[in-house]
């Protein structure tokens, strides 16, 4: 049955999975190292992990099955749940994939090197409303992928 999994610590898209997830009857789970709030809805779940390293991630990996989709910007994490057949959307709505997460590894241990040696000293900037549709077309699009190609394991 196809599912999505939100790592939810930090996620700026929450409202966007719960419109889409509704529209199309999927079952949420949101997995943060604390607890929050979320809709009253029996298909949203909070599943709330240790607070070690990884542990929201190693839970993630842990319940994902092919052709899920996970939303994280954590390109590790995504990396992961690839390796698992699993689909993966960073919250600006740029898909995860087997061609671009190389790319995407790369360019996240560059970036980490510069924030050490003191050339980056921000994060990345605030989601806009172009990041945000981009998000609900690309969610969107996946669901319809996943739909199409395996229609026996889709129940919304």
């Amino acid at each position: 049955m196809l599912h999505i999994f939100v790592d939810a610590d930090a996620c700026p898209v929450k409202q966007e999975i719960y419109r889409v997830a509704g529209r199309c009857q999927l079952d949420v789970t949101l997995v943060a190292n604390k607890g929050m709030r979320i809709p009253k809805e029996r298909w949203i779940a909070l599943q709330v992990v240790a607070d070690g390293f990884d542990a929201a991630d190693d839970w993630i990996v842990g319940h994902v099955q092919p052709h899920d989709i996970v939303v994280t910007a954590d390109i590790p994490l995504a990396r992961r749940c690839l390796q698992k057949g699993a689909r993966v959307i960073g919250t600006t709505g740029k898909p995860f994939t087997e061609n671009n997460i190389g790319q995407a590894v790369a360019t996240r241990g560059l970036l980490s090197e510069l924030r050490e040696a003191g050339e980056i000293t921000g994060g990345p900037p605030p989601l806009t409303k172009r990041d945000r549709s981009r998000f609900l077309q690309q969610l969107h699009n996946v669901i319809q992928s996943v739909r199409r190609e395996h229609p026996l394991n889709f129940t919304g």
